[in-house]
């Protein structure tokens, strides 16, 4: 892996930071990028007075292996137990909050940090990202909507921190991740069914579905207007223009085929960054692609931190200051490579569905690199790695009753070794040109770079020891071995994902 060069920090000020994060909203779910059905003006503010980037993705689309690549700067498969969710993050590992706070940032958060895992240090609990604020609560406007109040729990923060502290914040919403309250879209959001035309060819185009996909939107809408009041209190505060404001999310939405799978409709994801002066020619769409591994030593640049060890010489990311500064990108990544380890639960001996992917230009390959198993958990189990929901269940029933079975097989059916995709032409994933001897050589040079690179980078599963992200524990007994607890008929919680139990 090459070691990173910083630049000098764009100004002898150091700015704020101020990271805003949903759980499970994908690209382009943002009115700003054309999505008619919802409404962010919050995010859409950000966008227009700073930068939009149509190609950001995530290494690893899955909450904490995610935000683990997010904190370190490092690509998910170069993070040990780190790579997988629900695990304990390995002490090894220094994040960019802890190099902030040593260099005299005030540091915290509110809502969901990195979770969900175990973070700890000489057998205590580690801060990854900072103090928590909690305390603060709110009523929430649906059932299963997060009752902190992340805009009063931020202005806290505010109020604590001296006038000349630096500072990073962290707001981590809850929302758009399930459960959500059924047809609340509809009810308190004063949506129809009729905003939506069509959906994606590998759900039922139903209106049972399309609520669903309403009752999203209005979670998304509702973390969004905290982002507008936070935004009007750093201009009420003069701090605007000095803190830079980054939005996007940790990976796709809580639906079928799509949160914890490997296509670009999970790994790609909303994001938008202003900063003041600090962006030069505002209002930019930024198409080169960004990965999730750029914001540690983007961060750290901008702070004007570039002697610490502990993090930059493994960086797997790069820093993006020339972009604010309207240069041009000297060296843009040519393609994304991204994939993942093991997500949730639901086969034998806790294993994993270790894929590696890349995206360049129009094409996406990946490589599947156990196909024997299913890629989102044993259908025997019920669980099938995809939160529950209207969606999954009509695609459940419809299954069982012998309809329309391909909805089924393209959310949970097996995968072949290798897929090819022209996602120009094919952006839902639908047609494999794999096995097409018309695409024998795309495939070729995509898997070659793919594979060489990852050996470059020391990626375990391609060095052949890949089987060691399966001996990784999680880092909760009540998710060790659901497998073979489930079939000896043992009692599982269902929703063990979000329990306070693994909030960091």
């Amino acid at each position: 892996m090459t070691t990173l060069m910083l630049s000098c920090t764009v100004t002898a000020e150091k700015p704020n930071i101020l990271f805003v994060i949903s759980d499970d909203q994908s690209f382009p779910h943002a009115s700003i990028y054309g999505t008619t059905w919802i409404k962010t003006p919050g995010f859409d503010r950000v966008a227009r007075e700073g930068l939009v980037f149509t190609n950001a993705f995530t290494t690893n689309a899955k909450c904490s292996p995610s935000r683990s690549s997010i904190l370190t700067g490092r690509n998910s498969w170069l993070l040990e137990e780190a790579t997988n969710h629900v695990p304990f993050f390995p002490e090894k590992f220094t994040t960019f909050p802890e190099v902030l706070k040593d260099k005299g940032y005030k540091t915290g958060f509110t809502g969901k940090g990195w979770a969900p895992g175990y973070a700890l240090k000489n057998g205590k609990k580690r801060e990854l990202i900072g103090k928590v604020y909690r305390n603060i609560k709110s009523t929430p406007p649906a059932s299963f909507i997060s009752n902190v109040d992340y805009f009063e729990n931020f202005k806290l923060f505010l109020n604590e921190k001296s006038e000349e502290e630096a500072f990073f914040f962290w707001v981590g919403g809850h929302e758009p991740h399930r459960s959500y309250e059924y047809q609340v879209g509809i009810t308190k959001g004063n949506k129809a069914v009729d905003e939506i035309d069509k959906v994606p060819d590998y759900w039922p185009n139903s209106d049972n579905v399309k609520t669903d996909l309403l009752d999203y939107a209005f979670e998304i809408e509702y973390f969004d207007q905290h982002l507008v009041k936070i935004i009007e209190e750093l201009e009420k505060q003069n701090l605007l223009d000095k803190t830079i404001i980054v939005v996007t999310s940790d990976n796709g939405m809580p639906f079928p085929r799509v949160k914890g799978q490997v296509y670009p409709f999970d790994n790609r994801l909303p994001l938008a960054i202003r900063w003041g002066k600090g962006i030069k020619n505002p209002g930019r769409v930024i198409t080169n692609y960004f990965s999730f591994s750029d914001f540690a030593p983007t961060f750290l640049d901008l702070a004007g931190i570039n002697n610490d060890q502990h993090m930059m010489e493994d960086f797997s990311g790069k820093s993006w200051v020339s972009v604010f500064n309207n240069q041009t990108d000297e060296n843009p990544r040519p393609y994304m490579i991204v994939g993942k380890e093991r997500h949730d639960v639901g086969r034998e001996n806790d294993q994993g569905y270790p894929v590696r992917a890349i995206l360049e230009g129009k094409y996406f390959y990946s490589r599947n690199f156990k196909p024997e198993r299913w890629p989102a958990g044993n259908p025997e189990t019920g669980y099938l790695n995809t939160d529950g929901s209207p969606t999954k269940t009509e695609i459940l029933n419809l299954n069982r009753l012998g309809e329309k079975e391909s909805y089924w097989n393209y959310a949970f059916g097996k995968r072949p070794q290798e897929e090819l995709y022209d996602l120009k032409k094919d952006p839902q994933c639908l047609e494999n040109l794999a096995n097409k001897v018309d695409f024998f050589e795309i495939k070729k040079d995509l898997k070659d770079k793919m594979m060489n690179d990852l050996i470059e980078q020391g990626d375990p599963r391609v060095l052949g020891t890949g089987d060691i992200f399966d001996q990784y524990p999680y880092s909760g007994e009540k998710v060790k071995n659901f497998y073979t607890r489930f079939m000896n008929g043992e009692e599982i919680p269902t929703h063990w994902v979000n329990t306070s139990d693994f909030e960091q």
